[in-house]
């Protein structure tokens, strides 16, 4: 029982206190404890029971006293730059949960075709660090985002395109792809039913890679509704092109082994507002940037 108890005792965590790691950080700067007592606002006996605290919470000796002034002992030395960074990280925490300075809302367009899989995940990571930040998604056509990134109506949009336009920003290139139901043999008709939203910037280059290889079809679901167009391919009535790595998990890509022509690739832009620079807008850019850097794979948390 004894042995139990004490093996349960030792397997609790020890909590660092930040106040106690502040004195000691001022005690070693300043190399003094009246020094660091003025500066830190306490008394000197306050600093000097916080020392003792921490000492012995590590079991170990921060100091040496013996001396007319106060020095660090080989311990001390290595938990001071350890010290400073829980301070720092400590502080950091703090301020972004508590200044107003990280409060406000940030309006990020992105495609309804892109939205998956990167953008809930960079949402999410980027409420974990601001939860008092707003995010405004607005989904929508490239064509739409861009005219309202123009009217500064959105601090930061994504794009799908076939080229960069001024002051914009690659995130990668990526190949389009023949999407269809899992198994299905749309695909195979002929005319190819083929199912589209009017404003898609992929139909007219879809159209036109089936025109090119002599491939009758036909525009079996023409709507402004991005699930209508996914329940009829996904039913094996049409099919459909995308982004590779952006479809929809009830669908699948074509293994058409020719059958179909090549679709060629596309842009995946980035446009930033050069209205206001700050720090959490940067932040968000880089999850952006991060969850379409293929080779580093983005995006942990």
């Amino acid at each position: 029982m004894f042995l139990m108890l004490c093996i349960t005792r030792c397997d609790v965590p020890r909590n660092l206190d930040v106040t106690a790691l502040r004195s000691f950080v001022a005690v070693a700067d300043m190399e003094g404890v009246t020094k660091a007592a003025s500066m830190l606002n306490l008394t000197q006996s306050a600093v000097s029971m916080q020392l003792k605290r921490l000492e012995e919470s590590l079991d170990a000796q921060l100091f040496d006293r013996s001396g007319r002034t106060i020095s660090l002992t080989s311990v001390g030395e290595r938990l001071l730059s350890n010290a400073r960074r829980m301070i720092a990280l400590n502080d950091e925490i703090f301020s972004q949960m508590t200044d107003k300075s990280y409060e406000g809302s940030i309006v990020l367009g992105v495609p309804h075709d892109i939205v998956y899989p990167a953008i809930p995940r960079v949402l999410q990571l980027f409420n974990a660090e601001f939860p008092r930040m707003k995010i405004q998604l607005l989904s929508s056509w490239t064509l739409r985002l861009k005219e309202l990134f123009a009217e500064g109506k959105c601090d930061i949009i994504l794009t799908t395109e076939d080229h960069l336009d001024a002051g914009g920003e690659t995130l990668i290139k990526k190949p389009m792809i023949w999407y269809g139901a899992p198994g299905g043999t749309a695909w195979q008709r002929r005319p190819l039913p083929i199912a589209s939203e009017p404003q898609c910037q992929f139909r007219r280059n879809l159209q036109r890679s089936l025109d090119g290889a002599g491939i009758p079809w036909s525009m079996v679901v023409d709507s402004e509704s991005t699930r209508t167009v996914e329940a009829t391919v996904s039913a094996d009535l049409a099919v459909f092109a995308q982004i590779a790595g952006t479809a929809a998990p009830q669908l699948e890509e074509i293994s058409h082994g020719g059958a179909l022509p090549s679709l060629g690739t596309k842009l995946i832009n980035m446009y930033v507002s050069d209205v206001s620079s700050d720090t959490i807008k940067d932040h968000l850019i880089d999850l952006l940037r991060r969850s379409y850097d293929t080779p580093k794979l983005a995006l942990t948390g």
